[in-house]
């Protein structure tokens, strides 16, 4: 039996990108609730870290993406706001490149708006300190690897 403090759930998603990087865009997802973040959900049994990355932008978004290489940013924290304060999540973000489809949120009991945003825009809206570390960490990432 595990013990309380020992609770973990598991959760991917992706820092998703478009464009070079004078014009590089970062998409959010903002939940029914109203919180800005990046796609990501429960991992299913059988999958790989990334093979939920895929799945949840996919189904969250609408988009077609790809992974960049090398970079992986993760999260924890405990679920307070579900009432589960002896619970912790762990997430793990990708980077991935838009590579097309549609902007739309396709799960619209999860996802009210998806939406493409310049980085101080997108560093201004997702709605904790530790997503706009990560989202720091990405385009410092891209810069250095001068992904156009």
């Amino acid at each position: 039996m595990q013990s309380a403090e020992n609770k973990l759930e598991r959760s991917c998603g992706a820092v998703v990108f478009a464009g070079n990087r004078e014009g590089r865009k970062y998409l959010l997802i903002r939940s029914q609730s109203g919180f800005w973040g990046y796609p990501k959900g429960h991992m299913e049994a059988g999958e790989t870290e990334e093979e939920t990355a895929m799945r949840e932008v996919k189904e969250e978004t609408g988009a077609e993406v790809q992974f960049v290489e090398g970079f992986c940013a993760r999260e924890e924290y405990p679920l307070l706001r579900e009432g589960r304060p002896d619970v912790k999540k762990r997430v793990t973000y990708f980077l991935a490149r838009c590579e097309g489809g549609t902007f739309s949120p396709t799960d619209k009991r999860e996802v009210a708006e998806v939406r493409l945003m310049p980085y101080e825009e997108a560093a201004s809206y997702v709605y904790s300190d530790s997503l706009r570390c990560i989202l720091a960490q990405a385009k410092q990432f891209l810069d250095e690897i001068q992904m156009d």
